[in-house]
């Protein structure tokens, strides 16, 4: 494997771009002009942390052992992106009475944010909104439809031609999955499942095909898989949401992401209990519980001994 510390960083993109047949054009679409990758390639010019992160994402390549030297304000923009990610993971999965003090906390880390961002910087002024579009106002959240809407302009700041019912083939950093997982996940919630399903299935199999380093990209691939088969099981596709669902379990052992583990299991049983098949259920919703409980997610614990009770009568502990 290439380090990429012993290897002149603009050499290797422009390697690894050749090798898989990608213009200049083509990698920096939305983010730069093609002359910045240009002189990136000719060690003319070290762009931006942030630009130089999204060409390898976009190249399916590991990000985790570039080191570039910051500027301070790069270091700072790092260090409260980190930070708001953290506070959107947890805003998403509060009760609702801590919901607004953290919702409070990510929307004043922002504020600091956008204070140190170029005009210029198109990952920095994606990454604003797609953050804003789940956090909503100091006063409440956006409605599903405000917040598809804005997901979908983040997305076309560097993806201009993004369609999301056809979603053609292109090249997508973390940020963009992500940006995309979470507009699937909005039409979810408008009713628009078909098209949820659709865009789940085509960044899973882009994420497959494309990256090679799969331990930098398996928490997004089980985050995704997680939501896709969400939604085959609220369609009725039972089958198709266990096949999904058992290779989310083995991405989850296999790479270490055990968040997802429970509740990939917790679907399992969902499944097979719809398919007439109770014993398994019980089995899946016995693994399941007791990693809820273990890991202390009261939350995901409750749903599933309420759904046990009223599907099968099946108390907890056992």
């Amino acid at each position: 494997m290439i380090n990429l510390q012993e290897l002149f960083i603009g050499e290797y993109i422009k390697q690894k771009r050749l090798e898989m047949g990608i213009t200049q054009e083509q990698l920096c679409e939305g983010i730069c002009e093609p002359i910045t990758v240009s002189r990136l390639e000719h060690g003319k010019q070290m762009p931006a942390y942030n630009r130089i992160r999204a060409f390898l994402q976009r190249l399916g390549l590991p990000d985790d052992r570039f080191y570039a030297l910051l500027s301070k304000n790069e270091l700072e923009m790092k260090t409260l992106e980190d930070e708001i990610n953290a506070d959107v993971i947890r805003f998403e999965r509060a009760a609702p009475e801590d919901a607004e003090e953290i919702r409070a906390m990510g929307l004043e880390k922002l504020e600091r944010y956008e204070e140190l961002v170029e005009p210029e910087d198109k990952l920095a002024q994606q990454f604003i909104l797609s953050e804003r579009a789940v956090l909503g106002r100091p006063d409440g959240p956006y409605t599903p439809e405000e917040r598809l809407e804005m997901l979908m302009k983040a997305i076309r700041i560097t993806c201009p031609s993004f369609d999301p019912e056809e979603m053609a083939p292109g090249l997508y950093s973390l940020m963009e999955t992500e940006l995309i997982n979470k507009i699937a996940n909005a039409y979810k919630q408008i009713g628009k499942i078909r098209i949820s399903i659709e865009i789940y299935r085509r960044l899973l199999i882009y994420i497959q095909n494309h990256c090679q380093n799969m331990s930098q990209f398996a928490g997004r691939f089980c985050l995704i898989s997680c939501n896709y088969c969400i939604s085959l099981f609220k369609s009725g596709y039972y089958d198709d949401a266990i096949e999904i669902a058992e290779n989310g379990k083995r991405v989850c052992t296999e790479y270490g992401h055990y968040e997802f583990l429970p509740m990939f299991l917790d679907l399992m049983g969902g499944c097979f209990f719809y398919k007439g098949d109770t014993e398994k259920c019980r089995e899946y919703y016995r693994y399941a519980w007791c990693i809820y409980k273990v890991t202390g997610d009261d939350m995901d614990r409750l749903l599933l001994e309420k759904d046990a009770k009223k599907c099968l009568n099946m108390e907890f502990p056992f």
